[in-house]
Order: C-alpha cells, then sequence, then structure tokens
C-alpha cells in the first residue's frame, strides 16, 4: 500500500547499458500522482528508454523503479498499474476499433458484456462511438490517436505512459490533440508521462518538465520555470532560443565571468549608431508571421538573434542596417555547464502492438 506523501512514480539511480554504451545515466526522478510529467529531449537523449524502464519494457541496470510506493523492477509489464501509448499506435489492423479497445480487458479475463461497455464508454470518451466497427485502415490519424488513447485508458491504469503518440500527425491536427490530451488528463486525473523532442508541445502541455540530454537529466521544472531560467547552455539552446554568452563575452560584455543567455525576445533593437547598446549590422531578417526575427552580427564579433512583434508583416529594421541592441540585467541567466556524460544510443524502437496491447 502506497503512503500518501509517496509519489505516483520515482526512479531512483536509474541505469540502462547496452553493451559498453550508457543509456540512462544515474536518473533520481519524483512525478507527483495526477501530473502531467513532460520528458523532453533530442533523439537518443534517454527519454524514450526511461518511459520503457518505467513500463518494464527494458530491465534497469542499476537502480529501481517505483510506482506507487513498490518496487516494481523485475516486474513484468502486465505487473505494474501503467499502461503505455506508442507513435506508431500499435493497432490491430484486423480488429474493429471496438475490438482493439477491448482487446487489453480480454487479455485480463474481462467477460465480452463488460469488455464491450467498457470499450464503449472508452469510445464514447473520445468521441468516436460512431466508429466502432471501423478498422483502423478506415480512420484518420487523429481518431487512430484517439483509439490508441481510449485502449490505454480502458484498462484504468494508475498512471498513463505516451511515447511522442502526437508525432505522425500534421501540424493544425497536433495543436487539437494537445488540447484534447490535455484535457483528457484533467478529466481522468491521473498521472501522465509524455516523451517527446518538442519543445513547444512540452511548454503547452505540462505541468512540469524533465530536460534531457546524453541519458541525464539537465533541469527538472515547471514550463515557465524551464523558459525563462534555464539551468545549462543545453536547455538554453534546445528549450527555445537562447544567445549565449561565453566567459570572455561575458567579461567583456557583462563585467564578469561565466556562461550566460538571454532570449530573444528580451533584446530591444534600435537604428543608429549612437546611444547604449551593443553595436552591430542587420545580416537578415525573417519575417515568421506574428514575429520578425532579426540576425544581427555585432562589433564583438558575436551573431545575435532578435525577436520582434510583427507590425503589419515589417520588421522596425532592415538588411545592412546598423544598430545597437540592449537588455536589462534582469533578463541575463547564469548558466552551469554540467559535466561531460557517456555517449548514448539512440531511443529504443516502441515494442509490437501484442506487447503493447498486454
Amino acid at each position: 500500500m502506497a503512503a500518501a506523501h509517496d509519489p505516483a512514480i520515482r526512479l531512483s539511480g536509474l541505469r540502462r547499458e547496452f553493451g559498453p554504451v550508457i543509456a540512462v545515466d544515474g536518473i533520481d526522478l519524483d512525478i507527483a500522482e495526477g501530473e502531467f510529467f513532460s520528458m523532453l529531449g533530442p533523439s537518443g537523449s534517454g527519454k524514450t528508454t526511461v518511459l520503457r524502464l518505467i513500463a518494464g519494457f527494458e530491465t534497469p541496470t542499476a537502480g529501481a523503479v517505483e510506482l506507487f510506493g513498490k518496487d516494481v523492477s523485475a516486474d513484468a509489464p502486465y505487473d505494474r498499474p501503467v499502461n503505455t501509448v506508442f507513435q506508431d499506435y500499435a493497432l490491430f489492423p484486423h480488429m474493429s476499433v471496438l475490438d482493439n479497445v477491448a482487446y487489453g480487458l480480454r487479455v485480463r479475463g474481462i467477460g465480452r458484456a463488460e469488455r464491450t461497455r467498457r470499450a464503449t464508454e472508452a469510445l464514447e470518451r473520445m468521441r468516436l462511438g460512431d466508429f466502432a466497427r471501423r478498422r483502423p485502415s478506415q480512420l484518420s490519424g487523429g481518431q487512430r490517436q484517439r483509439v490508441a488513447l481510449a485502449r490505454a485508458i480502458v484498462v484504468e491504469p494508475r498512471a498513463l505512459l505516451l511515447d511522442e503518440p502526437l508525432g505522425a500527425l500534421d501540424l493544425k491536427l497536433r495543436e487539437q490533440m494537445q488540447v484534447e490530451l490535455k484535457q483528457l488528463q484533467r478529466d481522468l486525473g491521473i498521472t501522465f508521462v509524455f516523451v517527446t523532442h518538442d519543445q513547444d508541445e512540452a511548454l503547452t502541455l505540462s505541468d512540469r518538465i524533465a530536460v534531457f540530454d546524453a541519458g541525464r537529466i539537465q533541469q527538472v521544472g515547471a514550463a515557465a520555470e524551464v523558459y525563462e531560467r534555464p539551468a545549462t547552455p543545453f536547455v538554453a539552446t534546445f528549450v527555445g532560443t537562447s544567445n549565449l554568452f561565453d566567459d570572455a563575452q561575458s567579461r567583456a560584455l557583462l563585467g564578469h565571468g561565466g556562461i550566460h543567455a538571454i532570449r530573444p525576445e528580451k533584446l530591444q533593437i534600435h537604428r543608429g549608431e549612437t546611444g547604449d547598446g551593443l553595436a552591430g549590422t542587420v545580416a537578415e531578417v525573417i519575417y515568421a508571421g506574428a514575429i520578425v526575427r532579426c540576425v544581427v552580427d555585432t562589433d564583438a564579433g558575436m551573431r545575435m538573434t532578435v525577436l520582434e512583434q510583427s507590425s503589419s508583416g515589417h520588421a522596425s529594421v532592415g538588411r545592412g542596417d546598423r544598430v545597437r541592441l540592449a537588455w536589462a540585467d534582469a533578463d541575463v541567466r547564469d548558466l552551469v555547464e554540467p559535466e561531460p556524460a557517456a555517449p548514448t544510443t539512440t531511443d529504443d524502437q516502441s515494442p509490437s502492438p501484442a506487447t503493447a496491447s498486454a
């Protein structure tokens, strides 16, 4: 029995080696019950391997996985109170939508009438009640994604693990599904652990984010904290865009050493040679709808990016203009360079449909 203070998921000293390669390198992490938690990082950063360790599809080389106060490190996937949704959805093509959703209940020995009732309710929750008799091939990408979600929640897991489930969708559908996924998590009130390489997706959905690189966690925090106060150069450049100052540049521009970062939207750009700020020449102006990105080659030898709100599709400066860049000291962030990590593998492939549905 889990104590009231136990997290939904606790990873302690978690390590996974594939031969000489360290895929996960000493992860310590608590995820609260009812939290929407995202693991964000590039391919090969270890985030999917961690998800598979939680699900039981991989066995730790060292460390422990606890779910709701119980050490499940040696337990099979079907003995863990979690379910997983994969990027490819892992639906059975020869089964109807209803049978796909009911499959996990059938494996658990639930009778036909009860599993039909529960599967139908899950499809109705996903607004797919009219599609119960169709095959997956007769559905759109977004509909297949909702079927996979219905199949995952119908068995009433205490936590849902999602491995880049929106990655195959186009931009508009992905944005729509982000809203639906967040609403689903609120409605169910269970823990969601969401793996993604898409920073906007993580920022949009998450209560908290863990940023992964090379098998380690670089930073854990609320979305606003990770974006506004990045801890390392990797976080500053992977989560959004940052202008970085190395030690020498920091001493010249800020008056003290260390590694520092400032977000492009925190910079002010002024046309002209006179006034305070860092002088430079506009190298490029890129229109991107709501914003305009200005790339400035500074006289100090740095290339810096500035974001402005677009005004009728026009920037306040043009290519070749002489400008000065200014910023507030409070917007400059101190960064810490972490210790080098061992090489990691690329993220593992998802299990087969049969394994995923067990």
